[in-house]
Formats: C-alpha cells, structure tokens, sequence
C-alpha cells in the first residue's frame, strides 16, 4: 500500500488528539493532516496526494448519513476509509460494510485495540465489530443507484439533500445554474426518478441521520 499521508476528520479536538496518538505509533512514518469538516477533507485532499488511509467521524458538521463518507470515497478512491464513531448501531455498522469502508470502530475501545485495528487495515484488511445479521437490501439497492454517477454528481445529489437551491449549489461548485440543472437531469435518470423529492427519498437508507454522534 502506497502513500505517505493519513487524513483524520473529526470535529471533536479531543478525539482528533486520541486518534492521531494512535496513528503516530501505528505509522509513525506518515504524515497526518487533521480536519474538523468533510469540506476541509475535501480541501486537503485536493491539496495533498498520496493518502494511505483516513479515519473518518460518521457524523461531521456539514454532513449526515454516510454522504461525508461519500463524498470522499469518490475523491480518495481506493484509499481505505475507517469509521470511528461512538454510535455502534448494527445497521450503522452493516451499512458501513456495505459501502465499502475498510472498517468501523468504536471511539470508546481501548488504544491497543485501535493500534490493532489500523494495523489489520494497513496490512490489507477490514476490522468490523462482531454484530448480529441484520438486512442490508436497502442500503445495498442505494448503493447501485449511485454507482454510475460521477463525482460532481453526487456533490450535486449531497447538496440537493441537504436542501440547498440551484443557485446555492452552483455557487459552491463554481459552475452556472444551467450547469446544475443538465446535473439533475442526469441524475433523476441514472436514480430512475422524476424529480428531487424523489431522488432524495431513494437515497434515505444512505443519507438518513443518525442522532447527534458524542464525542
């Protein structure tokens, strides 16, 4: 695995001191650029290359649901994503899974088994917490739904979700409202919708808000 960077998003100081502690004694080689926003992940990220892993809050200021994971999924690729959240909900975790993070852990667990977590992740692995079956269809179906949007569509259906107009999001990607408009378009038909109600509503099993995430 290639890269020389880890990219920690958290909105807690404390948590983000935690997590670099631990990071440190696990990569020691890397360098660690730690955000509090999934706007200024996405800065850094556009910033910096070589990211070998990130460690992600679930729920972040400017994001709910899985939309901050997301939208830096499509930016890092195939960079591993960790989840550390305080919620261990076993939907959480299965949806986790089923997007394709390389892990969930729980920001209550101690050190050592954190280490070891983010050793497993960087030597290839994933490290999820042992949780009974539950059903993943919808969050899976979601998932298709999204898989052949690009990025700047699915900053588009992120911005549409969280109720901003066409002038807001135009404005935030520096592009024209026509621009935005032929985005809808695209995506109403790619999501097999008619409009952004219902675009949002086929998106609720990735997009649906936990409850205010602890530190």
């Amino acid at each position: 695995m290639s890269g020389s960077r880890l990219l920690l998003a958290d909105d807690h100081p404390l948590i983000r001191e935690g997590l670099a502690l631990a990071a440190r004694v696990a990569m020691p080689e890397l360098t660690i650029d730690s955000v509090g926003t999934i706007a200024d992940a996405e800065a850094a990220i556009s910033r910096h290359r070589g990211y070998r892993l990130a460690l992600l809050d679930l729920v972040l200021p400017d994001a709910h649901g899985f939309s901050g994971f997301l939208r830096l999924q499509h930016l890092l690729g195939t960079v591993p994503i960790v989840i550390v959240s305080a919620r261990q909900q076993p939907e959480l975790i299965e949806a986790a899974r089923v997007l394709g993070a390389a892990g969930y852990l729980s920001k209550t667990q101690p050190l050592d088994e954190t280490l070891a977590s983010l050793r497993t992740v960087l030597a290839g692995g994933t490290v999820f917490p042992t949780i009974r079956q539950t059903s993943n269809a919808d969050v899976g179906a979601a998932r298709a739904r999204i898989a052949d949007l690009s990025s700047a569509q699915l900053r588009v259906l992120m911005a549409l979700a969280d109720g901003r107009l066409n002038k807001q999001i135009a404005g935030e990607l520096g592009v024209t409202e026509a621009t935005i408009k032929a985005h809808l378009t695209a995506i109403f038909r790619k999501l097999g919708v008619n409009n952004r109600t219902q675009a949002i509503l086929a998106m609720q099993p990735l997009l649906g808000e936990p409850a205010a995430d602890g530190p």
